[in-house]
Protein backbone atom coordinates (compact mmCIF):
# COMPACT_ATOMS: atom_id res chain seq x y z
CA UNK A 1 0.00 0.00 0.00
CA UNK A 2 1.37 3.41 -0.89
CA UNK A 3 0.78 6.59 1.04
CA UNK A 4 -2.02 7.79 -1.26
CA UNK A 5 -4.15 4.79 -0.34
CA UNK A 6 -3.90 3.22 -3.79
CA UNK A 7 -3.08 -0.43 -4.08
CA UNK A 8 0.25 -1.05 -5.72
CA UNK A 9 0.48 -4.45 -7.40
CA UNK A 10 3.46 -6.02 -9.11
CA UNK A 11 2.48 -8.25 -12.02
CA UNK A 12 4.13 -11.45 -10.90
CA UNK A 13 1.57 -14.03 -12.07
CA UNK A 14 0.20 -14.21 -15.60
CA UNK A 15 -3.23 -15.52 -16.51
CA UNK A 16 -3.52 -19.16 -17.57
CA UNK A 17 -5.54 -20.15 -20.63
CA UNK A 18 -8.30 -21.49 -18.36
CA UNK A 19 -8.46 -18.22 -16.43
CA UNK A 20 -8.54 -16.18 -19.62
CA UNK A 21 -11.55 -18.18 -20.76
CA UNK A 22 -13.30 -17.91 -17.39
CA UNK A 23 -12.89 -14.13 -17.18
CA UNK A 24 -13.33 -13.43 -20.89
CA UNK A 25 -16.64 -11.61 -20.62
CA UNK A 26 -15.32 -9.10 -18.11
CA UNK A 27 -11.96 -8.77 -19.84
CA UNK A 28 -13.69 -7.45 -22.98
CA UNK A 29 -14.67 -4.42 -20.93
CA UNK A 30 -12.14 -1.70 -21.81
CA UNK A 31 -12.02 -0.63 -18.15
CA UNK A 32 -10.84 -4.13 -17.16
CA UNK A 33 -9.00 -5.76 -20.05
CA UNK A 34 -6.01 -8.02 -19.51
CA UNK A 35 -4.25 -5.42 -17.38
CA UNK A 36 -7.17 -5.15 -14.98
CA UNK A 37 -7.50 -8.91 -14.78
CA UNK A 38 -3.80 -9.18 -13.99
CA UNK A 39 -4.31 -6.68 -11.17
CA UNK A 40 -7.14 -8.77 -9.78
CA UNK A 41 -5.08 -11.96 -9.94
CA UNK A 42 -2.15 -10.35 -8.16
CA UNK A 43 -4.22 -8.74 -5.41
CA UNK A 44 -5.30 -10.11 -2.07
CA UNK A 45 -8.35 -9.22 -0.02
CA UNK A 46 -9.40 -10.10 3.53
CA UNK A 47 -13.14 -10.48 4.14
CA UNK A 48 -14.07 -10.19 7.82
CA UNK A 49 -17.35 -11.99 8.36
CA UNK A 50 -18.73 -14.80 6.22
CA UNK A 51 -22.40 -14.11 6.93
CA UNK A 52 -25.11 -12.26 5.03
CA UNK A 53 -22.75 -9.67 3.54
CA UNK A 54 -19.72 -11.93 3.35
CA UNK A 55 -21.44 -14.57 1.20
CA UNK A 56 -22.10 -12.33 -1.84
CA UNK A 57 -18.82 -10.46 -1.40
CA UNK A 58 -16.84 -13.69 -1.34
CA UNK A 59 -18.76 -15.28 -4.19
CA UNK A 60 -18.24 -12.39 -6.57
CA UNK A 61 -14.62 -11.68 -5.66
CA UNK A 62 -13.74 -15.34 -6.18
CA UNK A 63 -15.69 -15.51 -9.43
CA UNK A 64 -14.09 -12.29 -10.70
CA UNK A 65 -10.58 -13.62 -10.11
CA UNK A 66 -9.13 -11.89 -7.04
CA UNK A 67 -5.95 -13.95 -6.58
CA UNK A 68 -5.92 -14.47 -2.82
CA UNK A 69 -8.83 -14.14 -0.43
CA UNK A 70 -8.79 -14.49 3.33
CA UNK A 71 -11.98 -15.35 5.23
CA UNK A 72 -12.17 -14.76 8.97
CA UNK A 73 -15.19 -15.85 11.00
CA UNK A 74 -15.47 -17.85 14.22
CA UNK A 75 -19.22 -18.54 13.95
CA UNK A 76 -20.82 -21.81 12.93
CA UNK A 77 -23.63 -22.08 10.39
CA UNK A 78 -27.11 -21.93 11.93
CA UNK A 79 -30.50 -22.70 10.38
CA UNK A 80 -31.55 -19.06 10.91
CA UNK A 81 -28.67 -17.97 8.63
CA UNK A 82 -29.91 -19.80 5.56
CA UNK A 83 -32.47 -17.26 4.32
CA UNK A 84 -29.70 -14.79 3.54
CA UNK A 85 -26.32 -16.58 3.72
CA UNK A 86 -26.57 -18.32 0.39
CA UNK A 87 -23.23 -20.14 0.44
CA UNK A 88 -24.57 -22.56 3.04
CA UNK A 89 -27.11 -25.37 3.20
CA UNK A 90 -28.77 -27.46 5.91
CA UNK A 91 -25.90 -29.95 5.64
CA UNK A 92 -23.50 -27.22 6.82
CA UNK A 93 -25.31 -26.41 10.08
CA UNK A 94 -22.93 -26.60 13.04
CA UNK A 95 -19.75 -26.23 10.93
CA UNK A 96 -17.49 -23.17 10.99
CA UNK A 97 -18.51 -20.64 8.32
CA UNK A 98 -15.00 -19.73 7.20
CA UNK A 99 -14.13 -23.39 6.57
CA UNK A 100 -17.37 -24.16 4.74
CA UNK A 101 -17.14 -21.02 2.62
CA UNK A 102 -13.53 -21.74 1.67
CA UNK A 103 -14.36 -25.27 0.57
CA UNK A 104 -17.29 -24.20 -1.60
CA UNK A 105 -15.47 -21.22 -3.10
CA UNK A 106 -12.54 -23.39 -4.15
CA UNK A 107 -15.01 -25.37 -6.25
CA UNK A 108 -16.23 -22.14 -7.84
CA UNK A 109 -12.70 -21.09 -8.83
CA UNK A 110 -9.80 -23.50 -8.21
CA UNK A 111 -7.31 -20.86 -9.40
CA UNK A 112 -7.86 -18.74 -6.29
CA UNK A 113 -5.79 -19.02 -3.11
CA UNK A 114 -8.29 -19.06 -0.24
CA UNK A 115 -7.23 -18.89 3.41
CA UNK A 116 -9.77 -19.63 6.15
CA UNK A 117 -9.33 -18.21 9.67
CA UNK A 118 -11.83 -19.92 11.98
CA UNK A 119 -11.26 -17.39 14.75
CA UNK A 120 -12.53 -14.03 15.92
CA UNK A 121 -10.67 -10.88 14.93
CA UNK A 122 -9.20 -9.39 18.14
CA UNK A 123 -6.82 -6.66 19.15
CA UNK A 124 -4.19 -9.38 19.63
CA UNK A 125 -4.35 -10.87 16.13
CA UNK A 126 -5.72 -8.04 13.96
CA UNK A 127 -2.42 -6.51 12.85
CA UNK A 128 -0.78 -9.91 12.28
CA UNK A 129 -3.62 -11.05 10.00
CA UNK A 130 -4.53 -7.81 8.20
CA UNK A 131 -0.98 -6.72 7.36
CA UNK A 132 -0.69 -9.42 4.68
CA UNK A 133 -3.65 -8.11 2.64
CA UNK A 134 -3.98 -5.19 0.21
CA UNK A 135 -7.41 -4.20 1.44
CA UNK A 136 -10.17 -5.41 3.71
CA UNK A 137 -13.94 -5.83 3.42
CA UNK A 138 -15.93 -5.29 6.60
CA UNK A 139 -18.86 -7.72 6.55
CA UNK A 140 -19.35 -7.79 10.31
CA UNK A 141 -22.54 -7.11 12.24
CA UNK A 142 -21.31 -5.47 15.43
CA UNK A 143 -19.74 -2.15 16.38
CA UNK A 144 -16.82 -3.65 18.30
CA UNK A 145 -15.51 -5.34 15.16
CA UNK A 146 -16.09 -2.27 12.99
CA UNK A 147 -13.99 -0.04 15.22
CA UNK A 148 -11.29 -2.67 15.54
CA UNK A 149 -11.14 -3.01 11.75
CA UNK A 150 -11.05 0.75 11.32
CA UNK A 151 -8.28 1.30 13.83
CA UNK A 152 -6.15 -1.54 12.48
CA UNK A 153 -6.50 -0.25 8.92
CA UNK A 154 -5.53 3.26 10.05
CA UNK A 155 -2.40 1.92 11.75
CA UNK A 156 -1.46 -0.18 8.69
CA UNK A 157 -2.61 2.48 6.16
CA UNK A 158 -4.99 0.13 4.33
CA UNK A 159 -8.43 0.93 2.90
CA UNK A 160 -11.52 -1.04 3.82
CA UNK A 161 -14.97 -1.37 2.30
CA UNK A 162 -17.75 -1.05 4.84
CA UNK A 163 -21.27 -2.44 4.65
CA UNK A 164 -24.18 -2.92 7.02
CA UNK A 165 -27.80 -4.04 6.73
CA UNK A 166 -30.99 -3.90 8.77
CA UNK A 167 -34.59 -4.64 7.81
CA UNK A 168 -34.98 -3.29 4.25
CA UNK A 169 -32.02 -0.88 4.33
CA UNK A 170 -28.29 -1.05 3.81
CA UNK A 171 -25.25 1.21 3.98
CA UNK A 172 -21.98 1.17 2.02
CA UNK A 173 -18.83 3.29 2.10
CA UNK A 174 -15.06 3.05 1.65
CA UNK A 175 -12.89 4.26 4.52
CA UNK A 176 -9.21 5.17 4.89
CA UNK A 177 -8.79 5.42 1.12
CA UNK A 178 -6.51 8.01 -0.53
CA UNK A 179 -6.23 10.02 2.68
CA UNK A 180 -10.01 10.13 2.95
CA UNK A 181 -12.19 9.84 6.06
CA UNK A 182 -12.15 6.86 8.40
CA UNK A 183 -15.08 5.19 10.13
CA UNK A 184 -14.35 7.29 13.23
CA UNK A 185 -14.77 10.42 11.13
CA UNK A 186 -18.38 9.33 10.69
CA UNK A 187 -18.91 7.97 14.21
CA UNK A 188 -16.09 8.68 16.63
CA UNK A 189 -17.19 6.21 19.30
CA UNK A 190 -19.50 3.18 19.39
CA UNK A 191 -23.14 3.49 20.47
CA UNK A 192 -24.37 1.83 23.62
CA UNK A 193 -24.84 -1.86 22.68
CA UNK A 194 -27.95 -1.96 24.88
CA UNK A 195 -29.60 0.63 22.66
CA UNK A 196 -28.24 -0.35 19.25
CA UNK A 197 -30.44 -2.21 16.79
CA UNK A 198 -29.42 -5.63 15.48
CA UNK A 199 -30.75 -7.95 12.79
CA UNK A 200 -31.53 -10.48 15.52
CA UNK A 201 -33.99 -8.02 17.08
CA UNK A 202 -35.25 -6.07 14.06
CA UNK A 203 -34.85 -8.60 11.27
CA UNK A 204 -33.53 -8.27 7.74
CA UNK A 205 -34.93 -9.24 4.36
CA UNK A 206 -32.67 -11.92 2.92
CA UNK A 207 -32.21 -10.04 -0.37
CA UNK A 208 -30.78 -6.89 1.25
CA UNK A 209 -27.38 -8.40 2.23
CA UNK A 210 -27.09 -9.72 -1.32
CA UNK A 211 -27.62 -6.25 -2.76
CA UNK A 212 -25.33 -4.48 -0.30
CA UNK A 213 -22.66 -7.18 -0.53
CA UNK A 214 -22.67 -6.79 -4.30
CA UNK A 215 -22.10 -3.06 -3.87
CA UNK A 216 -19.16 -3.84 -1.58
CA UNK A 217 -17.64 -6.26 -4.09
CA UNK A 218 -18.00 -3.61 -6.80
CA UNK A 219 -16.02 -1.13 -4.69
CA UNK A 220 -13.26 -3.73 -4.22
CA UNK A 221 -13.02 -4.27 -7.98
CA UNK A 222 -12.89 -0.51 -8.64
CA UNK A 223 -10.15 0.00 -6.05
CA UNK A 224 -8.00 -2.86 -7.33
CA UNK A 225 -8.39 -2.01 -11.02
CA UNK A 226 -8.22 1.77 -10.50
CA UNK A 227 -11.47 2.42 -12.37
CA UNK A 228 -14.65 4.40 -11.82
CA UNK A 229 -15.59 6.55 -8.85
CA UNK A 230 -14.80 4.93 -5.52
CA UNK A 231 -17.41 5.47 -2.81
CA UNK A 232 -15.29 7.32 -0.26
CA UNK A 233 -16.05 10.59 1.47
CA UNK A 234 -19.73 9.67 1.59
CA UNK A 235 -22.05 7.03 3.03
CA UNK A 236 -24.58 5.52 0.62
CA UNK A 237 -27.90 4.46 2.15
CA UNK A 238 -30.12 2.11 0.16
CA UNK A 239 -33.81 1.56 0.93
CA UNK A 240 -35.10 -1.60 -0.73
CA UNK A 241 -38.79 -1.02 -0.03
CA UNK A 242 -38.83 2.33 -1.82
CA UNK A 243 -35.88 1.56 -4.12
CA UNK A 244 -34.28 4.83 -3.07
CA UNK A 245 -30.71 5.94 -2.47
CA UNK A 246 -29.44 8.77 -0.29
CA UNK A 247 -25.93 9.92 0.60
CA UNK A 248 -24.32 11.43 3.68
CA UNK A 249 -21.13 13.44 3.11
CA UNK A 250 -18.20 12.45 5.34
CA UNK A 251 -15.27 14.78 5.97
CA UNK A 252 -11.90 13.61 7.23
CA UNK A 253 -11.29 14.71 10.83
CA UNK A 254 -7.59 14.81 11.63
CA UNK A 255 -8.38 14.60 15.35
CA UNK A 256 -9.84 11.12 14.84
CA UNK A 257 -7.10 9.45 12.84
CA UNK A 258 -4.26 9.49 15.36
CA UNK A 259 -4.40 5.81 16.30
CA UNK A 260 -1.24 3.97 17.29
CA UNK A 261 -2.31 0.93 19.31
CA UNK A 262 -5.15 -1.55 19.80
CA UNK A 263 -6.77 -2.87 22.96
CA UNK A 264 -9.86 -5.04 23.36
CA UNK A 265 -10.82 -3.01 26.43
CA UNK A 266 -11.22 0.08 24.24
CA UNK A 267 -13.93 -1.50 22.11
CA UNK A 268 -15.94 -2.77 25.07
CA UNK A 269 -15.84 0.40 27.19
CA UNK A 270 -15.83 3.22 24.64
CA UNK A 271 -19.55 3.69 23.96
CA UNK A 272 -22.01 6.48 23.25
CA UNK A 273 -24.89 6.68 25.75
CA UNK A 274 -27.97 7.02 23.56
CA UNK A 275 -31.50 6.36 24.76
CA UNK A 276 -34.52 4.79 23.10
CA UNK A 277 -38.03 6.21 23.23
CA UNK A 278 -41.14 4.20 22.42
CA UNK A 279 -44.03 5.41 20.24
CA UNK A 280 -46.42 6.07 23.13
CA UNK A 281 -43.85 8.16 24.98
CA UNK A 282 -43.01 10.10 21.84
CA UNK A 283 -46.66 10.94 21.19
CA UNK A 284 -46.74 12.63 24.58
CA UNK A 285 -43.81 14.92 23.70
CA UNK A 286 -45.30 16.52 20.57
CA UNK A 287 -46.36 19.73 22.35
CA UNK A 288 -43.79 19.65 25.16
CA UNK A 289 -41.55 22.79 24.91
CA UNK A 290 -38.65 20.93 26.49
CA UNK A 291 -38.47 18.58 23.53
CA UNK A 292 -37.45 18.99 19.91
CA UNK A 293 -38.53 16.23 17.54
CA UNK A 294 -36.39 15.96 14.42
CA UNK A 295 -37.29 13.91 11.38
CA UNK A 296 -34.14 12.86 9.48
CA UNK A 297 -35.96 11.45 6.46
CA UNK A 298 -35.71 13.17 3.09
CA UNK A 299 -38.30 15.92 2.60
CA UNK A 300 -40.04 14.04 -0.19
CA UNK A 301 -40.43 11.05 2.15
CA UNK A 302 -42.15 13.28 4.69
CA UNK A 303 -44.48 14.57 1.98
CA UNK A 304 -45.38 11.04 0.88
CA UNK A 305 -45.63 9.31 4.26
CA UNK A 306 -46.66 12.31 6.33
CA UNK A 307 -45.43 14.25 9.37
CA UNK A 308 -47.13 12.59 12.31
CA UNK A 309 -46.04 14.91 15.12
CA UNK A 310 -45.02 18.35 13.86
CA UNK A 311 -41.33 17.48 13.64
CA UNK A 312 -38.51 19.58 12.24
CA UNK A 313 -37.27 17.98 9.03
CA UNK A 314 -33.48 17.85 8.76
CA UNK A 315 -32.38 15.08 6.35
CA UNK A 316 -29.56 12.97 7.71
CA UNK A 317 -27.23 14.08 4.92
CA UNK A 318 -27.64 17.72 6.07
CA UNK A 319 -27.48 17.12 9.81
CA UNK A 320 -23.80 17.83 10.41
CA UNK A 321 -23.99 21.22 8.68
CA UNK A 322 -27.19 22.27 10.48
CA UNK A 323 -26.71 20.74 13.92
CA UNK A 324 -25.42 23.96 15.50
CA UNK A 325 -28.87 25.52 15.00
CA UNK A 326 -30.34 23.06 17.52
CA UNK A 327 -30.09 24.27 21.16
CA UNK A 328 -28.24 21.98 23.55
CA UNK A 329 -30.54 22.68 26.51
CA UNK A 330 -33.44 20.77 24.96
CA UNK A 331 -34.21 17.08 24.77
CA UNK A 332 -33.81 15.77 21.24
CA UNK A 333 -35.99 12.99 19.79
CA UNK A 334 -34.95 11.62 16.42
CA UNK A 335 -37.14 9.69 14.02
CA UNK A 336 -37.05 8.18 10.55
CA UNK A 337 -39.08 5.55 8.74
CA UNK A 338 -37.40 2.44 10.18
CA UNK A 339 -35.10 3.68 12.98
CA UNK A 340 -31.79 3.17 11.17
CA UNK A 341 -31.06 6.72 10.05
CA UNK A 342 -32.37 8.17 13.32
CA UNK A 343 -29.95 5.91 15.21
CA UNK A 344 -27.09 7.32 13.12
CA UNK A 345 -28.36 10.83 13.77
CA UNK A 346 -28.50 10.19 17.53
CA UNK A 347 -24.81 9.29 17.49
CA UNK A 348 -24.00 12.53 15.65
CA UNK A 349 -25.83 14.58 18.30
CA UNK A 350 -24.04 12.78 21.14
CA UNK A 351 -20.65 13.33 19.48
CA UNK A 352 -21.45 17.05 19.26
CA UNK A 353 -22.07 17.41 22.98
CA UNK A 354 -25.84 16.92 23.27
CA UNK A 355 -26.70 15.07 26.47
CA UNK A 356 -30.41 14.26 26.21
CA UNK A 357 -30.77 12.43 22.90
CA UNK A 358 -33.47 9.87 22.18
CA UNK A 359 -34.08 7.60 19.21
CA UNK A 360 -37.47 6.26 18.16
CA UNK A 361 -36.60 2.56 18.04
CA UNK A 362 -38.01 0.84 14.94
CA UNK A 363 -38.94 4.23 13.50
CA UNK A 364 -42.20 5.69 12.27
CA UNK A 365 -43.27 2.21 11.20
CA UNK A 366 -43.71 1.37 14.88
CA UNK A 367 -45.48 4.69 15.53
CA UNK A 368 -48.05 3.95 12.86
CA UNK A 369 -48.76 0.52 14.40
CA UNK A 370 -49.13 1.84 17.95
Amino acid sequence: MNQSGKIGIKFLMMLTNLETEQYRRQMVLPEIGEEGQDKLKNSNVLVVGAGGLGCPVLSYLVACGVGKIGIIDDDNVEVSNLHRQVLYSHQDVGINKAKVAAQKLRNLNPSIDIVAYSQRLTAQNAIRIIKDYNLLVDCTDNFRSRYLINDTCVILNKPFVFGSVLRFEGQVSVFNYQNGPTYRCLFNTPPNPENSISCNDAGVLGLIPGIVGSFQAMEVIKIICGIGEVLFGKLMIYNGLKNEYSWVKIDRDENKVNISSLSDSIYSSEIIKTKDINPIELKGKVNDPEWIIIDVREKDEVEVFGDLFNAICIPLKNLKSEINCIPKNRRIALVCQSGIRSSLAANIFIENGYEEVYNLKNGINSLVKS
